[in-house]
């Protein structure tokens, strides 16, 4: 039991900041990211005994995260609101520049296809190398190659279209 306990909390240390990073990626809550990342650990304790390879757990529980956030959405039903009628607060950014350069590749990147965006989440938020992506999400490693290569291609081309219209609409 105590070797057990040792492991899970070296798990705990050394993991949890990259599965929130990833979690709030995912949900955009801070509660539920923290929510989100607490199930898992708790999902990872009770299963801690089948992870054989160290080198694996990060992997090992990004998987139980995704899944979690999957069931997140099956018991959940939707009240629709009013947009109009939500007040939307003011947050604190690090500054105007910065903010507006985060918002505008969180939109694009938002923008991407599922398979294209998921692949370069994990690789850029959870610093996944190809095969583990692969591991992950249950697909070739060519196959994520692949994925990651035509997301920051697409990435790239806005940007480069962005860059040019600029200098068109200011005079």
């Amino acid at each position: 039991m105590v070797i057990k306990q040792k492991r899970y909390e070296a798990l705990v240390y050394a993991l949890h900041g990259d599965l929130f990073r990833y979690a709030f990626w995912l949900c955009h809550d801070r509660q539920v990211a923290e929510d989100l990342v607490q199930e898992t650990f708790l999902r990872a304790w009770k299963a801690l005994d089948s992870l054989k390879d160290e080198k694996a757990a990060k992997a090992w529980l990004i998987t139980i995260l995704r899944r979690e956030n999957a069931r997140r959405f099956e018991r959940k039903r939707f009240d629709l609101v009013d947009l109009d009628s939500v007040p939307v607060p003011d947050k604190q950014s690090p500054g105007p520049e910065q903010d507006m350069e985060n918002e505008w590749l969180r939109r694009h990147i938002a923008e991407l296809a599922e398979e294209y965006r998921e692949p370069l989440l994990l690789q850029v938020l959870g610093g996944f190398s190809g095969e583990e992506i692969a591991e992950i999400l249950s697909l070739n490693k060519n196959t994520v190659m692949t994925r990651l290569f035509r997301a920051r291609n697409k990435l790239k081309e806005v940007m480069d279209k962005d860059k040019s219209s600029r200098g068109r609409s200011n005079g």
